[in-house]
């Protein structure tokens, strides 16, 4: 990591999806417009974003449950050379505040660690627990989160042989209610249909995944302005998931199918329908660190607007989590690419440069 304290990036900076300025400086660690005493700068040319976000990443998980420290680390530094400067945990087993210590290594917001029903999700990742108990545990995520908590709203029944709800009603208005008393939002891992429409009128900020909307219940979202995270590179799975279900499950692989047949198509209708849609890749379980890049490239093959796709993981993504972008004096963490990246969002698996807290990384 470099030793300098002042960083000069010039060509075209991409403020917000309109707004280009031709230069800035990073002083201290902090973004700066106005020129700086001092004449000694490292200087990095090329078209500069804020630092990409991923908005759904699980830093301290694999496929197996919490994993150590360096472990951990890798990720997060997988995840940083490919551009993802921010970092929503959408739920983690593993303590990694140790990271907020790293200034090298991306900004996390975290969302504690996973609620859900008893047996009713992949073992060893969350707090497993019957209804009478949610309220209690999504207080103690919400205490224990950055902001956020994480619900599992729908999985695998067993004796049903496909995805059910996992959540009666009266509990989630009042686990919602409870996290948001508490200064906390919530969001809900959900596969099919039938969960979402209690989840949304009870009050819930945000949907992983939502595979299962459909005309039915997309209204309701754009009314209430409940957010999506599609995590389409995790929805490309579906089949092989499907595949190895099929013989004790072949209701729930068949329902696996559809609803990754439909996947750009549900996409493009909650955009259409003015539904905000973010950036997330779901790595950390069985799917790669470092995908953000796909994840945009998805988006854009699902219908989203190139410019879109790029702010909801840029400047739109950053908005709505609650943390600047490229704003005088916020955290100079940003990547700079060849070539402008609203023309085609490909380059962005590629960047030139990555800054990190005002520190070229690498």
């Amino acid at each position: 990591m470099s030793d300098h304290v002042v960083l000069h990036v010039k060509g075209r900076v991409l403020v917000g999806p309109e707004e280009v300025r031709d230069e800035l400086w990073a002083v201290d660690g902090r973004i700066t417009y106005e020129r700086p005493r001092s004449a000694e700068a490292v200087v990095v040319e090329g078209w500069a974003l804020p630092g990409l976000v991923d908005a759904h990443c699980h830093v301290g998980l694999d496929q197996h449950g919490a994993v150590d420290a360096p472990t951990s680390e890798k990720q997060a530094v997988t995840d940083r050379d490919a551009g993802t400067l921010l970092i929503r945990d959408a739920g983690s087993a593993a303590d990694t505040r140790w990271i907020d210590d790293r200034d090298d290594l991306p900004k996390i917001i975290r969302a504690g660690r996973h609620i859900a029903r008893t047996r009713r999700y992949i073992r060893n990742y969350a707090h497993e627990i019957e209804p009478g108990d949610l309220v209690a545990y999504v207080a103690r995520e919400a205490r224990r989160g950055d902001g956020w908590v994480k619900l599992v709203g729908d999985w695998i029944d067993r004796e049903a042989g496909d995805l059910t709800a996992c959540w009666p009603r009266g509990e989630v208005e009042a686990a919602i209610a409870e996290a948001h008393r508490l200064g906390a939002r919530v969001t809900a891992h959900c596969f099919a249909e039938d969960s979402l429409r209690d989840l949304v009128e009870a009050g819930i900020d945000c949907i992983e995944h939502a595979t299962g909307l459909t005309e039915d219940t997309i209204p309701l979202f754009a009314e209430r302005g409940v957010a999506i995270v599609p995590t389409l590179v995790n929805i490309a799975t579906f089949p092989r998931l499907a595949a190895g279900g099929e013989a004790k499950f072949p209701r729930w692989s068949a329902h696996m199918r559809a609803l990754h047949a439909r996947r750009y198509d549900t996409v493009r209708s909650a955009y259409d329908a003015g539904i905000p849609v973010f950036v997330g890749t779901d790595a950390g379980g069985s799917l790669a660190h470092g995908l953000v890049a796909a994840e945009v490239e998805e988006l854009v093959k699902a219908g989203i607007p190139p410019l879109e796709a790029l702010s909801a993981t840029t400047w739109g993504a950053r908005a709505w989590l609650g943390r600047p972008a490229l704003q005088e004096g916020a955290p100079a963490d940003l990547v700079v690419y060849d070539s402008d990246p609203r023309a085609d969002v490909r380059v962005l698996a590629g960047p030139r440069r990555v800054i990190l807290n005002g520190r070229v990384i690498g």
